[in-house]
């Protein structure tokens, strides 16, 4: 169960980059119930996927999924920099990602979990415990992320998307790179 919760404790740690990178651009309670809820089903829906796609799937995979994770989350942030540049401005928590960026970030962060997935396949661990644990720690670890953004939009000013979208491309590389 250690071992469990310290697999969570890292995939659940990109979340947290991402969610402080979104929360600068201010918070409210539907961005909190719509992150938890994309990041989490997709945190925790992925590795029972990686275990249904079995053993060669997952090895193919697995030297693959950090630089696809990586490189689609630098992209929605290069995404948010541009906008930020030459799109509509928007600040505070009506700035909140569309759904359809945060399923985007919901997916490219949980890529690794396919993998890990086939990995709690190959132990005595539950499946449906270890989804539910991941998901659960992903939740936590989103809605800190938030937090965490969310005090840093004020001292950011009018540039909160800006930075939000370098942190996402800095994840992105940290991801990509394996050092997260």
């Amino acid at each position: 169960m250690v071992a469990l919760i310290l697999v969570a404790l890292s995939v659940g740690l990109d979340n947290l980059g991402v969610s402080a990178a979104i929360g600068v651009s201010g918070v409210d309670q539907r961005l909190r119930v719509r992150v938890g809820l994309v990041f989490g089903a997709f945190e925790g829906a992925m590795p029972v996927v990686g275990l249904f796609l079995g053993h060669s799937l997952a090895r193919d995979l697995g030297s693959a999924t950090r630089p696809v994770g990586g490189v689609l989350l630098g992209l929605v942030g290069a995404y948010a920099i541009v906008t930020e540049f030459v799109g509509e401005r928007r600040h505070g928590p009506d700035a909140a990602p569309s759904l359809k960026r945060l399923l985007l970030l919901g997916a490219a962060l949980s890529i690794d979990n396919l993998v890990i997935g086939f990995a709690l396949g190959t132990t005595r661990l539950n499946i449906v415990v270890a989804a539910i644990t991941i998901g659960a720690v992903s939740v936590a670890m989103s809605l800190l992320g938030l937090e965490l953004g969310n005090r840093l939009s004020g001292p950011l000013g009018q540039r909160s998307e800006l930075v939000g979208g370098a942190v996402l491309v800095l994840v992105g590389v940290a991801v990509g790179t394996g050092v997260l």
